[in-house]
């Protein structure tokens, strides 16, 4: 029997790094895998330990079919490495960082897949974006208020086929939250 893609989705400052982070040890229990992104971003940038890469080398891996999943996002490139297909195939589950925006082409590719939706409180996240630094405020209130239409409109558009996990709390409950949503 094949395995199931699950495809982690939420904004930016939601803590799916932290989540995956924390929730890595009961998943490897379960005989998940937890597919490691690459990205056209420095390795020393801080977030999720993703492979970074630069942008040419990542135009010539996508070339070369490196991704069973690729997108653009936010100035980045992201790809998701060939090896979750036959992990999949193996049996064995696997959980990506995904993208909110790709989340239709992924279904497409991959239409059992389970989708998560990590949310957080908007004063919430707007702490953490500011904690970052990475954004002047007005562009911090652009991702937000782009944050809430984006979330309407999945909850609205995938109802049953979503399990939506709140981060707003204690990162524990969230944790038992996934993988409840895991079954």
């Amino acid at each position: 029997m094949a395995g199931r893609l699950i495809y982690l989705i939420g904004p930016s400052g939601s803590g799916k790094d932290s989540l995956l982070d924390a929730a890595r040890p009961r998943l490897a229990e379960r005989g998940c895998r937890i597919a490691r992104r690459v990205i056209t971003r420095s390795p020393e940038a801080v977030g999720e330990a993703a492979q970074g890469v630069s942008p040419t080398q990542f135009a010539v891996m996508e070339a070369e079919g490196a991704f069973a999943l690729s997108w653009q996002a936010n100035g980045l490139c992201y790809g998701i490495p060939k090896a979750i297909d036959e992990w999949l195939a193996a049996g064995e589950d696997v959980l990506v960082n995904g993208s909110r925006a790709h989340l239709a082409q992924t279904r497409e590719r991959y239409p059992t897949l389970l989708v998560l939706l990590l949310t957080v409180d908007q004063t919430v996240l707007r702490q953490r974006l500011l904690a970052r630094g990475r954004e002047s405020l007005a562009d911090i209130e652009e991702r937000l208020a782009r944050n809430t239409r984006f979330t309407e409109e999945l909850i609205a558009a995938n109802g049953a086929g979503l399990c939506v996990l709140d981060n707003s709390g204690p990162l524990e409950h969230t944790v038992e939250r996934l993988l409840c949503c895991l079954g």
